[in-house]
């Protein structure tokens, strides 16, 4: 084990025997543009006058979208987020990263997604995982919320280390990705950016794509704030940087609180996994023969999977529309061009 590693580990145990993070619990915000640029949708990206938050629509014409000024190697990457209001069948409010743009065939994310609700139905809330073009094994889950997304925001907040993959809700962790060997290229390892866009998905977020947008009830209005952007950046996305130039990054966000998974927190991820999960991969064997390396196979998870767990029919459906979308280039800005 190298020095800096050794340092890293001893950082850690530190902290979590401690029981308290060496840093402040509550990561920095920052304003728009001190770490993000319009991506695309013209006026349909409108920032507050404080430059503190900023509002993404989709109407008839458009999407829009933002991405980060700077890619970055692991980090923690958070946003405040208010859905929009109604029914929103077919809409889809993405909050990920990604390096599609650079990386076509073989590129990494890690996605939140938030797919649309039609009348008497709630919002539903996906995550991914892709390492070097692995959407052929798509490790997608979906959950259920215990709120109305569109009444008030709520904290998303991606941790990304060498070791481990962690998405926030709030303050609870809702899945942990830890890194196993088996994993080979697809746990994601090349730099990427931030992204946060609403578009139109009606060709799959909604019941396999059997609902629509209704334009009726546009625009599509989402608000984003709370902006978080930690980590190490990085001046050349096709360079992964040596673990000696993001060392002092690795060891002041490894040792934060919320890259710490204690007791408290496994048990509050458990519960909420088995209260809110419709779909997850690892109890699919529709679409995989084999079991993914990482999946822990909970017995209860997997109870609770086969009793009310999403159709494996229509998530079949849905990769295969939707298997060429690398990041943002592809589908949104076609969309911006129109």
């Amino acid at each position: 084990m190298s020095h800096f590693l050794l340092g890293v580990v001893m950082a850690v145990v530190a902290a979590a025997t401690t029981g308290a993070a060496s840093y402040t619990d509550d990561p920095q915000t920052i304003s728009f543009d001190e770490g993000y640029s319009h991506l695309f949708g013209g006026e349909n990206l409108i920032k507050s006058p404080d430059g503190r938050s900023v509002r993404l629509k989709l109407d008839r014409y458009s999407g829009s979208g933002f991405i980060s000024t700077d890619a970055y190697q692991h980090g923690f990457f958070s946003a405040s987020i208010k859905l929009p209001r109604g029914y929103t069948a077919g809409v889809v409010v993405a909050f990920y990263l990604s390096n599609g743009d650079t990386f076509e065939h073989n590129h990494d994310e890690l996605d939140f997604e938030f797919l649309g609700e039609r009348k008497g139905k709630e919002w539903r809330v996906q995550t991914n995982v892709y390492g070097n073009g692995s959407t052929s094994r798509g490790r997608e889950e979906r959950y259920l919320l215990p709120f109305d997304p569109s009444e008030e925001p709520h904290n998303y907040s991606i941790l990304w280390t060498s070791n481990n993959i962690i998405f926030y809700i709030d303050d609870i962790p809702i899945r942990e990705v830890i890194r196993n060997e088996a994993m080979g290229g697809d746990f994601p390892s090349k730099p990427m950016y931030v992204y946060a866009t609403i578009w139109d998905g009606s060709a799959w977020a909604t019941e396999g794509g059997k609902y629509k947008v209704n334009y009726k009830y546009a625009p599509f209005v989402s608000e984003f704030s709370d902006l978080v952007l930690r980590g190490c950046r990085v001046s050349k996305i096709r360079q992964v940087p040596s673990i000696e130039d993001c060392a002092e990054s690795e060891v002041d966000l490894m040792t934060e609180e919320f890259a710490i998974m204690t007791a408290r927190k496994r048990n509050a991820m458990r519960r909420f996994r088995e209260r809110y999960m419709t779909y997850t991969v690892c109890y699919d064997t529709v679409r995989y023969s084999s079991i993914f390396p990482e999946c822990d196979n909970s017995i209860i998870e997997k109870e609770k999977f086969w009793e009310w767990g999403e159709s494996k029919v229509v998530m079949h459906r849905r990769r295969s529309k939707r298997k060429g979308r690398p990041g943002v280039s592809t589908g949104l800005r076609r969309q911006a061009e129109m």
